[in-house]
């Protein structure tokens, strides 16, 4: 019997917010050493009351619009009721009755074609602190605690693995996009909820949920193994199936049962009595809308438009930085495509030289514009361009002063050109006779003598132009 995966995802994701989301700490990044970024509010402290940020359900309504979702202009606030060590008050704050967005959709571009995940709602809620676990001894860390989330809650609409993780990639370039998160080291985690059913069959099978995953590789390989569990158990009856949580072993590459599934009423929701409901008017709504960032499909056909190629346009879409980067510069004058190229290869090379990652690149659209202006206007050479940019890189160099202290600039002109050439021709007789007999490779050597001769301070147009003339004319002798 053939048989058919049927997953839906909870995806936490911490927001980008100065301040937790009901007390004035700062951000769970700000924290240096445990408990060091704590008040009596988030940890717990009686009588301590929770007041709202605003910067929250903003976020929360802009990730809501670039998932297509309806926005709730009436939204509260519930006590979801558990205990847990890293929990202060054994209750979180988070939505049940009135999530902030409902009913979205978002579109994957699969090999088959196109496929749509419906998102039934994103909610905001606070995050728990963590347990340290030391030997014997476990420590409670509550920095993490009150950090503002959202949760985005899809349909069980996944019927792949592929799909997840397409899925879970276009979520992290749309949100890292528009500004809501970095959704990255743990502050974009997945709840996974899986069952099997025969292929046909329209009755959902066991369902299982496995929990808290950081890592989209991780999330693969949980699902390949526990959709093999699955299979395992209905068609040889190796184990019987039950609902409940389990945990996923990067070592071993298996899942494990932690606890039975708890439902809606383990939880005994109620209402937050100490914050008031929030209103979203249309002011407020389309003072959001107009602030979200371009979605990625627009921006990505933007790039086709520029004759960007679609590999560049994968590595600027998932690399947030640097195609806002690119944006600036084309707002500043220089072609995207360019623009493009000096940042996938030249900034990429020089990072990479200095072990870094194209998302460590720290460089203003200012910079960059005048490095490639200065390129594309002739005073410069492209290999003096790619020197100013190493040093505007490495240093922090004002380019156009940099230029001028270290005398790149284009000095030389045609007719000292055609004198170093000439000297490059005599001096290189060997070189001269490869061309003749056809060795491609000897044109590149003659013109890397000739920068050699000239400093690299002439225009390189130029000296193609003069070499390509001058051999020309010895084929013809």
């Amino acid at each position: 019997m053939r048989y058919e995966m049927v997953v839906g995802l909870e995806t936490h994701v911490e927001l980008n917010t100065k301040s937790k989301i009901f007390c004035s700490c700062g951000g769970h990044s700000q924290a240096k050493e445990p408990n060091d970024c704590v008040c009596p509010a988030c940890c717990g402290m009686p009588g301590m009351l929770p007041v709202m940020n605003k910067r929250v359900v903003e976020l929360a309504v802009t990730a809501g619009l670039m998932l297509n979702c309806e926005i709730s202009r009436y939204t509260t606030f519930d006590k979801k009721n558990y205990y847990y060590p890293d929990l202060p008050c054994s209750y979180q704050i988070t939505q049940l009755n009135h999530p902030i967005c409902t009913n979205g959709c978002v579109t994957l571009k699969m090999p088959s074609g196109e496929r749509e995940i419906h998102i039934k709602q994103i909610h905001m809620e606070e995050d728990a602190g963590k347990l340290v676990h030391v030997g014997k001894a476990s420590y409670v860390d509550f920095n993490r605690t009150s950090v503002p989330l959202i949760e985005i809650v899809t349909q069980p609409d996944f019927r792949s693995a592929e799909e997840v993780l397409v899925y879970l990639n276009k979520l992290k370039s749309m949100f890292r996009s528009g500004g809501i998160s970095e959704c990255e080291e743990g502050a974009m985690r997945c709840d996974v909820n899986i069952s099997v059913r025969p292929e046909g069959s329209t009755e959902f099978g066991v369902r299982t949920e496995i929990k808290n995953m950081a890592s989209f590789e991780s999330i693969e390989r949980a699902i390949r193994y526990e959709v093999q569990r699955h299979m395992d158990a209905i068609e040889f009856e190796t184990e019987e199936l039950v609902q409940e949580t389990r945990r996923f072993d990067e070592v071993s590459g298996k899942t494990f049962a932690m606890r039975n599934k708890e439902t809606e009423a383990d939880y005994r929701y109620f209402p937050d009595a100490n914050l008031m409901p929030i209103i979203i008017d249309d002011e407020w709504l389309e003072k959001i809308r107009a602030a979200k960032p371009a979605a990625i499909d627009e921006k990505a056909d933007l790039y086709r438009e520029a004759g960007i190629s679609e590999k560049e346009i994968d590595m600027l879409i998932h690399n947030h930085n640097v195609s806002e980067l690119l944006d600036g510069v084309a707002a500043l004058g220089c072609d995207a495509k360019n623009a493009a190229g000096w940042l996938l290869t030249d900034c990429a090379g020089i990072l990479r030289k200095n072990g870094k990652l194209l998302g460590d690149l720290e460089i203003s659209a200012e910079d960059l514009a005048a490095i490639m202006k200065m390129v594309d206007e002739g005073r410069v050479n492209r290999m003096s361009g790619r020197k100013i940019l190493s040093a505007v890189i490495e240093v922090g160099v004002d380019p156009i002063a940099y230029c001028k202290e270290n005398a790149l600039d284009v000095q030389v002109d045609r007719a000292e050109i055609e004198r170093v050439i000439d000297v490059v021709f005599s001096e290189n007789t060997q070189a001269i006779e490869d061309y003749k007999s056809g060795k491609v490779k000897a044109k590149q050597a003659l013109f890397g003598a000739c920068m050699r001769a000239l400093k690299n301070t002439a225009d390189t147009a130029v000296i193609r132009e003069l070499l390509e003339d001058k051999l020309s004319k010895l084929a013809l002798q």
